[in-house]
């Protein structure tokens, strides 16, 4: 018998065992979306059914039973979902897939934006760093991301894929976890979805003109190297409202727009969640 079906039988025992009941059939848990590294799952089960990953609570749907996981750039190549709602469970094995992430270079950065050393830049990039955290750990109860998302540029030619391994002014970096859309200065860029603006910076060394939005359970898009700001934070917007503009301010060679997604510290690939 399959190591993995064994392990899913032996607890369903236990949870019959328990008293709580087991799905037996996919009903009560529908998995859609992108099972690859940086891809996701849209999940619909029961409403407020709290969702496990791999044994791990970190989630809980919506009033409507809609939910969403991220899975991140390096993740694992099997992953467990559970929903446990009012004494039910509902359970099922996925199998993510390997990404294909290539290797890029990029020259002719200010070398502060690729090692700084300015005793009071470093300061400032502490500070930015604690600021983009608070945005990050926005929970919106909400959905926005329950119908896919738009491209958040029309026009735009891909620079740069997401997840690629970076060198930057010869020095190896992380890796880039955005995808670049170059377009003219002063594109505007549009919201792909519905969400809660966790973060509005004009100025950030290394991010430039920076917007956050949460589209619901911690589901946030980044929007990097903006020339102008049209939202602010806490301001609700829908899909195709204006953010900004594009720009090439901070760690940045030409006008483009860095777009960027996390869910729950997983880095993600926002063009995977794109509506087609």
């Amino acid at each position: 018998m399959n190591p993995d079906r064994r392990a899913l039988l032996a607890g369903a025992a236990a949870l019959a065992a328990s008293g709580a009941v087991r799905a037996r059939t996919t009903d009560d848990l529908v998995l859609t979306g992108r099972f690859v590294q940086g891809g996701h799952v849209i999940g619909r089960t029961w409403p407020r059914a709290l969702i496990f990953v791999d044994g791990e609570a970190l989630t809980a749907a919506s009033a409507d039973g809609v939910f969403v996981i991220g899975f991140d750039r390096d993740a694992g190549p099997s992953a467990e979902i559970e929903a446990r709602a009012n004494g039910r469970s509902a359970i099922r094995a996925l199998q993510i897939a390997p990404g294909d992430f290539p290797m890029t270079r990029v020259d002719g950065l200010p070398p502060a934006t690729v090692e700084p050393s300015d005793p009071a830049l470093l300061a400032r990039i502490a500070r930015e760093v604690e600021i983009k955290t608070e945005g990050f750990a926005s929970r919106l109860d909400a959905d926005g991301f329950s119908d896919g998302f738009d491209w958040p540029l029309t026009g735009f030619r891909v620079s740069s894929l997401w997840g690629a391994q970076r060198v930057l002014n010869g020095t190896p970096a992380r890796p880039h976890y955005g995808i670049d859309l170059a377009a003219p200065l002063g594109t505007e860029i549009r919201a792909p979805a519905a969400g809660r603006v966790t973060l509005a910076e004009p100025d950030m060394h290394f991010e430039g003109g920076l917007v956050l939005i949460d589209h619901g359970q911690g589901l946030i898009t980044a929007y990097l190297h903006q020339s102008q700001l049209d939202v602010r934070a806490g301001q609700d917007v829908r899909r195709g409202d204006s953010v900004g503009r594009v720009g090439m301010k901070g760690r940045a060679t030409g006008p483009h727009l860095c777009w960027r997604m996390k869910w729950r510290n997983r880095n993600m690939d926002p063009s995977l969640m794109v509506r087609t």
